[in-house]
């Protein structure tokens, strides 16, 4: 599926191949809620790296989180997010681990997405207390990151198209 995105105030303009574009999971660590807002949701779309075209490069920018885990060294991630530096706007993710894929934020996306059939609440054990965390039927929890891969989860839905 072909996806185009932007930044709220329209300096960066994208667009990408994607095989799993339906915004599947809710994120509710720490940087997703901080870097991105509300959920953040990062990582909940996959897309084809070696498609994404860009228009307004020069107003990328790119944070690498700082990861905090208790008895561990503070260690700085290998993965990239990119944000436009007139607005804020958080557009998509890159790790070096995977470099064929590329994660757009779901928030960042113009082109109508498809609504998904169940909801990942991942990171509950980050999740802040004033979030009310939906339960019930279509809603899948997890305390840390699911074990089911993005790609997975899609195919399981017959939603991946490749």
């Amino acid at each position: 599926m072909h996806l185009d995105g932007s930044c709220h105030c329209g300096a960066v303009h994208f667009s990408l191949e994607s095989d799993s574009p339906c915004p599947y999971m809710h994120c509710h660590c720490s940087i997703c809620r901080k870097t991105a807002g509300g959920g953040g949701y990062a990582i909940n779309i996959g897309g084809d790296a070696a498609t994404l075209r860009v228009r307004g490069r020069k107003h990328l920018g790119v944070y690498r989180a700082v990861l905090r885990e208790p008895g561990k060294r503070a260690r700085r991630s290998p993965a990239q997010r990119h944000f436009c530096v007139k607005c804020g706007s958080a557009l998509w993710l890159w790790d070096p681990r995977w470099p064929e894929m590329l994660y757009p934020h779901a928030s960042a996306i113009d082109t109508p997405l498809p609504r998904p059939p169940e909801v990942v609440e991942a990171s509950l054990d980050s999740v802040a207390p004033w979030v009310d965390v939906p339960r019930g039927k279509g809603h899948v929890r997890c305390d840390t990151w699911p074990e089911e891969s993005l790609a997975d989860w899609h195919k399981r839905h017959g939603l991946l198209s490749r």
